[in-house]
């Protein structure tokens, strides 16, 4: 089958409208059907036990407290203590079954027979199965009245007061009467849970969390999607490969091409200065691999670190608490990965197109300390914020707005949209040459897109605030977190390889853009769409429920093409000779294809199947994901791309690649271990808990604490002590080969040899040649 470039462009264009179609009707869908919060909730007296400015203002304390990054709400969120939803729901339970032994037999529950408790437990079953949506006011028995105030009872004592055992500090929450209106968002979010839509079988959250005690279970739905998505998996497949095979695409090919070696490389001004991106993320890789240690070792000492508490008195659950330390890990994590893709694409441009655009240098140096600015300053606030330095709407505008992810504070949030629509214009300044020349569709175009597309998405961040509600908060979280990771940053994974493939005379420009332009159409495809997989539980419409599971199936495909694509292009780069300059560069980008593919697409697609994320979502599975598809696939291609610049800009004659080997080995081994030893083995454990005790038991400090997830903890260490010696070496290794960089050689119009060659191709520069 021949299809033109132009054919396959308009193939994406349409499926990227398509995508946007259905996510705004989406949206539509979820404000429409959002729950929610009651004016009023009231005993069976009449008396007011909370009202929605209670719910409301719970909601803004567990933000600005980062209880997020502490533990999780609806199944999203840190891992670390329970999820507020469940364990909200299984302590109401409780203290109703406790209300009633007492009220009933004048006993505690535990002191009952067993056919006694069994009376109360279907008390209580029925009594929150039949539980109302009133979104005036909602009417609580004296039960669920008596549960309700023992929960905020428990919150203010472990929040407010502190819970050394459970890794809480003391005034995690500042006052009581906060700990209570966070318990009041907390219970409302388990109340949601437990009582069924409008017209409706099911709950708001699709009966999730599991809970056999309030007689929460997977329902059939859940069951016939998940045995869907395995049938689509197959067929998806099937027919995927089968117009792969049938589309003609050029493979990478090394017979007969001369690939440029560093020294016949000129260099201009702006390019050196992208160095410094490589500099600043190889610095924050470091740093995050440090708080990554920190937060594997408080699972198992939840108040100290090695006992420096008793030794110096140095008491770090104070000063450093998981909230701050497991927020500054992740933001680290996002931080240093784009300010190294960052300084790949100014880096790309010049490269490419052999051309300075006037004061690219400055504008670059202006980039890099806008840079510096808002990453220095989001930190700074994330710790002030929790540390309630900040009051009024300054916590969530200048501190820690509280959501994972997107922690840092509104203010810096735009400066960091400013600097990405900033790179995007140098970027477009920078391969003008080839805007010009080359087709809508073409490599120059690809990337621009992809940086513009990073910026489109992340608007969607700026359009809540603490007041809006969390389950509409979560729909537009998604599309930032969910969107970039699986859309955007995977199409810039394509892009870029494409381009540096070009950049080293192993595929003709003309090629790489069919390739890239069909990879990206299946990409984005499933990717977009494919987010609603974590609008499951989380109180969104039931609409998503089978959209999310065919979608979230075919994001699993594109990723075996593009593991496929870089096998191919490792074998092109093998046959062109042992003197081949760039291997060490090659092994890091096919590095983070391999473990995109199995990080991303094997254990992504078993989390994502809806009978298996109905009692896994927010456990240690979803963390050996997180770790293999972010670090595994973004973070090797990161590192890739830096070693690739490097190799460039270093002379020659102090180059040396031992160092990069060390760190190569050591990241993929020491994630390899991470994940094999701790991560999955932790996870498996924590779903047969779910499943056999419920999903509040597999969240719960009870389970964590035990003997054999606790030597797993500890086996966690050989693959955390080498990453982070992969990280140091990495920063150490770039910190070196910066001290003997080349010297700029390339004025704003010098010749160039990669440049000549694509200039010189005639499909490259022919807007009119398509069909090809």
């Amino acid at each position: 089958m021949q299809l033109s470039r132009k054919q396959l462009a308009t193939f994406l264009a349409a499926i990227f409208v398509l995508n946007l179609v259905v996510m705004g009707g989406g949206a539509w869908l979820s404000y429409a059907n959002e729950p929610e919060i009651p004016d009023t909730i009231v005993g069976p007296d009449g008396e007011t036990v909370a009202t929605s400015d209670d719910v409301q203002s719970g909601k803004t304390v567990f933000q600005e407290n980062g209880l997020m990054n502490q533990g999780s709400i609806l199944g999203h969120g840190s891992y670390y203590d329970t999820d507020y939803t469940a364990n909200a729901l299984e302590l109401k339970t409780e203290h109703m079954r406790e209300y009633y032994a007492q009220e009933r037999h004048g006993k505690a529950y535990t002191a009952l027979d067993a056919s006694v408790q069994a009376g109360v437990d279907q008390q209580v079953r029925t009594e929150l199965q039949s539980s109302r949506y009133e979104p005036e006011r909602v009417e609580y028995s004296a039960a669920e009245v008596y549960a309700h105030q023992q929960v905020r009872e428990e919150y203010v004592e472990r929040y407010h007061e502190g819970d050394r055992e459970r890794g809480i500090p003391e005034e995690q929450v500042p006052s009581a009467e906060e700990a209570e209106e966070f318990a009041d968002f907390a219970l409302w979010t388990a109340w949601i849970s437990h009582t069924d839509r409008p017209d409706s079988e099911a709950s708001f959250t699709n009966d999730w969390p599991y809970s056999p005690a309030a007689g929460n279970a997977a329902g059939g739905p859940v069951m016939t999607w998940s045995v869907i998505a395995m049938v689509l998996l197959v067929g998806g497949a099937g027919a995927a490969i089968w117009l792969y095979q049938s589309v003609d695409l050029p493979e990478p090919e090394a017979d007969g091409v001369s690939i440029p070696h560093p020294k016949e490389i000129e260099l201009t001004p702006s390019q050196l200065l992208s160095t410094r991106f490589v500099l600043i993320g190889a610095l924050l890789f470091a740093a995050q691999t440090f708080l990554g240690g920190l937060l594997a070792h408080y699972y198992v000492e939840r108040d100290g670190f090695f006992g420096l508490n008793e030794l110096i008195g140095f008491d770090i659950l104070q000063w450093l608490p998981w909230s701050i330390a497991r927020t500054w890990h992740v933001d680290l994590g996002v931080l240093w990965i784009a300010t190294m893709w960052l300084g790949a694409g100014l880096f790309l441009a010049p490269l490419l197109t052999g051309r300075e655009p006037p004061k690219q240098a400055r504008y670059v140096k202006i980039l890099v300390g806008a840079l510096l600015v808002v990453a220095v300053g989001g930190l700074a606030g994330i710790w002030l914020g929790i540390n309630n330095v900040f009051g009024d709407q300054l916590w969530w505008l200048l501190g820690n707005e509280g959501l994972e992810y997107l922690e840092i504070g509104r203010v810096w949030q735009f400066g960091l949209l400013a600097g990405f629509l900033g790179w995007t214009a140098l970027v477009a300044r920078g391969f003008k040459p080839l805007l010009d020349r080359e087709p809508r569709y073409g490599l120059a175009h690809m990337i621009v897109y992809a940086g513009g597309s990073i910026g489109l998405l992340f608007i969607a961040g700026f359009l809540y605030t603490p007041q809006t509600n969390i389950v509409t908060t979560e729909f537009w979280r998604w599309w930032v977190v969910h969107m970039w990771v699986e859309g955007v940053f995977e199409f810039f994974i394509v892009v870029v390889i494409a381009l540096t493939l070009v950049s080293m005379n192993l595929l003709s420009k003309k090629s790489a853009e069919k390739a890239v332009i069909f990879q990206a159409a299946l990409v984005m495809g499933s990717g977009i769409i494919g987010v609603s997989h974590h609008y499951w539980w989380v109180g969104l419409p039931e609409a998503w429920l089978p959209i999310g599971s065919v979608f979230s199936t075919l994001e699993f495909i594109p990723l075996l093409f593009i593991l496929y694509e870089a096998l191919g292009q490792y074998r092109a780069m093998d046959t062109a000779g042992t003197d081949f300059p760039y291997r060490m560069a090659f092994y890091f980008i096919v590095a983070s294809s391999v473990w995109n593919f199995f990080g991303a697409g094997v254990i992504g697609f078993f989390i994502n199947l809806p009978l298996i994320s109905y009692y896994q979502t927010g456990t240690y599975l979803t963390v050996a994901h997180a770790h293999g598809a972010m670090f595994g696939a973004f973070g090797l291609l990161a590192m890739g791309m830096a070693v690739y610049i490097l190799r460039l800009t270093t002379r020659s004659e102090r180059w040396t690649s031992r160092r990069l080997r060390w760190s190569f080995w050591c990241c993929n081994l020491g994630l390899a271990l991470m994940i094999f030893l701790s991560l999955l083995p932790i996870g498996f454990l924590q779903l047969e808990t779910a499943f056999t005790q419920g999903y509040a038991a597999a969240r719960s400090l009870e389970f964590y604490s035990g003997e054999l997830i606790q030597t797993l903890f500890w086996l966690r260490m050989p693959g955390d002590t080498l990453l982070i010696l992969g990280a140091v070496l990495f920063a150490w290794d770039v910190a070196a080969k910066l001290l003997f960089q080349r010297k700029a050689t390339a004025g704003e119009t010098s010749g160039h040899v990669i440049a000549d060659r694509i200039f010189g191709d005639r499909d490259a520069v022919d807007p009119v040649s398509d069909d090809d």
